[in-house]
């Protein structure tokens, strides 16, 4: 087990982890930051968001409160927005910043984008393969079966096209909420760059966890390749 998780390999993984430790510590601060800024419209995160619900004619789609620190989200199954305490009741341009892109992830199911689409059908089969990659490929490591290796290895390519299609949709909706907030007043101008900083910031996060994905599938392979070579 040790040898799995610390061999010499880590060293693929090791600039992606580095990444991903910088993108958690940005968006963090980024929101922080921006969270102290109120917007000049006064108005709280979940009202801008059920304002741009109701302009595209999402009047079947709730918003919800939850708990935690960024755990917003767009439920498409149940058709619920979720925002977290800061965004629902905050006034500040990163609040709204969150919940127009939240909603645009709304708008986004709405009018059948496609990458939204693939993303939700490749969601069942992501989740399992990235539970399940990592102990199909140790068992087959240790047992020295190439087979269960092989499907290890093909379990986690799925979680990582999973993330790289989450890329354009977190992209999309992001633009979609910088238009949307411009386009309707909830923003100033120069309240556009603030926004736009919070949502790079949070982007980044998915740019780091795809990077990640795609370095461990290498440091996969590079395992595979090692114990062929073994043998």
């Amino acid at each position: 087990m040790p040898f799995f998780f610390w061999d010499s390999t880590m060293i693929i993984v090791l600039p992606a982890l580095l990444l991903a430790m910088y993108a958690q510590a940005k968006v963090s601060g980024t929101f922080q930051k921006y969270l102290r800024v109120p917007a000049s419209c006064g108005l709280t995160g979940a009202q801008v968001a059920r304002r741009l619900l109701d302009q595209n004619g999402l009047y079947d789609v709730s918003i919800e409160m939850i708990r935690g620190h960024l755990s917003d989200h767009y439920d498409p199954r149940k058709k619920v927005l979720r925002l977290s305490q800061d965004v629902y009741s905050g006034t500040s341009v990163a609040s709204l910043g969150v919940a127009a892109h939240e909603t645009g992830h709304a708008i986004q199911h709405d009018v059948g984008y496609i990458p939204l689409g693939i993303r939700n059908s490749i969601f069942p089969v992501a989740s399992i393969g990235s539970q399940m990659a990592f102990p199909l490929f140790l068992m087959g490591l240790l047992f020295r079966a190439e087979s269960l290796m092989f499907i290890g290895i093909l379990a986690f390519t799925a979680a990582v096209l999973f993330q790289v299609v989450t890329l354009p949709v977190e992209f999309n909706a992001s633009s979609r909420a910088i238009e949307a907030l411009e386009a309707g007043g909830f923003i100033t101008r120069a309240e556009v760059g603030p926004a736009k900083r919070v949502l790079s910031a949070a982007a980044l996060t998915y740019v780091a966890a795809t990077f990640m994905a795609i370095m461990q599938l290498i440091r996969l392979l590079a395992l595979a390749g090692m114990f062929q070579r073994r043998d």
